[in-house]
């Protein structure tokens, strides 16, 4: 089959790339991100997801829309059901992709993290598929976990520490800083609470 990839990041795309061209498919990457901040942020994933395309010998399509504005719009007062409007968002550009470039189906390489929520992917996924009438290549990537991660350092990819938007900046800092600091930070983010 031809199978559009979405491409959240060069690692994560790694080992679903290497399965689908086991398998004897033809793919081609797509980076659709609009929840990737900050901007220095947004194209370092860039590139990485460019140079894992180039490695493996796949063309990739490229769009640089970078989606501050709408995505925190989008989101803010929402922001605990965050995760699932993303995917659905990227999803669904995916797969309106796929159908406008007549691809026999898409899939992504959300589908590939442990850190992600699995069945919400699958969800927005299938709907996405029913909206464009465009299979769903499903595969639970998560299997190859450790491969990924070792050829993406092997090929000295970056690799970020947080998924993607702000929030999840936030969430992976602070909880950072609470493990170093312990109660003097409580106390700071106490104090700051109150201000709010």
């Amino acid at each position: 089959m031809n199978i559009l990839l979405h491409q959240c990041c060069g690692p994560c795309s790694i080992y679903p790339i290497e399965v689908m061209q086991a398998e004897g498919h033809n793919l081609t990457t797509y980076f659709f991100n609009h929840n990737i901040h900050p901007v220095q942020e947004f194209y370092r994933r860039l590139e990485g997801a460019v140079l894992v395309s180039r490695h493996y010998g796949v063309e990739c399509i490229v769009d640089e829309y970078y989606g501050l504005i709408e995505f925190t719009r989008e989101h803010a007062y929402h922001e605990k059901e965050r995760c699932k409007s993303c995917y659905k968002r990227r999803l669904f550009k995916t797969a309106e992709k796929a159908k406008e470039l007549s691809f026999d189906a898409f899939t992504s390489s959300l589908l590939y993290s442990k850190m992600q929520k699995h069945e919400d992917i699958i969800e927005m996924a299938e709907a996405a598929s029913k909206e464009y009438n465009v299979p769903f290549y499903y595969y639970d990537f998560r299997e190859g976990w450790q491969q990924g991660i070792d050829i993406s350092k092997e090929l000295e990819i970056y690799r970020q520490n947080y998924c993607g938007c702000i929030y999840s900046e936030e969430d992976r800092f602070l909880n950072q800083l609470s493990k170093k600091y312990g109660k003097k930070y409580q106390e700071l983010q106490s104090s700051y609470a109150s201000v709010k």
